[in-house]
């Protein structure tokens, strides 16, 4: 006896196809959905800390909700979080004039504040509420007097994760526009630009960074900025090809004349 007739003899049993006897029958499944419910319910939408400067994390049961490409995504995330991080901490050792403009005792204390001002999602005060963009040209502006390295890496982590839907971990539930990524890529180009550019009126860069000189060559800014350019393409191109692949499998079947499933 196939499934519908099953289904038709409860329904005239019990005067409805949601009887006890079809309850009875496929309430098996109701356990398994449940936990599904609860386990994608329970996943996170942001990294920790310590996942987060440490480079790595440990598996969790969350992961068998994500799919290669939001693993990809996830990884890709903590890793450029942790490139700006990186960044903060060379920009101040070169610039340590800044973090004392947030009157805090020292480097580590203004590290902190921002790192949790990106981690929970939370704009720094002084720049008046603003996030993304329009806290990236504002911080390398002139009109702008605080502390500079902190306002331009929360842009920057906060311009990243804007781009990648408001989340840094992903599962399959989520949507990652593959332009949107692209467009964060190509903002990271230009800020390495602005940041090398930008000057005051005499002339003097807001922020030392790169460095040519006789004394020597620095390019490690540059470098980190590439890693993190190189990681938005890279997870642009694999989300573009998982959205064109549906496109692809369904043009496969009809050209195979396989037919699809429907149970």
């Amino acid at each position: 006896m196939s499934t519908v007739q099953r289904l038709e003899r409860m329904k005239d049993r019990n005067g409805g196809p949601w009887g006890l006897a079809a309850m009875a029958q496929f309430g098996c499944f109701l356990p398994l959905l449940a936990l599904i419910l609860f386990a994608t319910s329970g996943c996170s939408t942001r990294q920790d800390h310590k996942t987060i400067i440490s480079n790595s994390a440990s598996a969790k049961p969350s992961e068998f909700f994500q799919t290669h490409a939001d693993r990809m995504a996830t990884i890709g995330m903590r890793n450029n979080l942790n490139s700006l991080y990186r960044l903060m901490d060379k920009l101040y050792l070169r610039n340590p004039r800044e973090w004392r403009k947030t009157g805090l005792p020292d480097a580590e204390a203004a590290k902190a504040a921002v790192h949790r001002a990106i981690e929970s999602d939370q704009p720094l005060p002084q720049l008046g509420g603003r996030k993304d963009i329009a806290a990236l040209s504002y911080a390398l502006s002139a009109e702008y007097q605080g502390d500079r390295v902190g306002a331009f890496i929360y842009s920057l982590a906060s311009m990243l994760i804007t781009a990648h839907g408001g989340r840094t971990e992903y599962y399959m539930s989520d949507t990652i526009n593959p332009e949107f990524v692209h467009n964060a890529a190509r903002n990271i180009e230009i800020a390495g630009w602005m940041l090398a550019q930008r000057t005051d009126a005499e002339g003097k860069p807001w922020l030392l960074s790169n460095e040519i000189s006789a004394d020597g060559r620095n390019l490690s800014y540059a470098v980190e900025f590439g890693k993190i350019v190189a990681r938005l393409d890279l997870l642009t191109d694999v989300l573009d090809e998982r959205y064109r692949r549906l496109g692809v499998n369904y043009a496969q079947s009809l050209l195979f004349m396989n037919l699809l499933p429907v149970q």
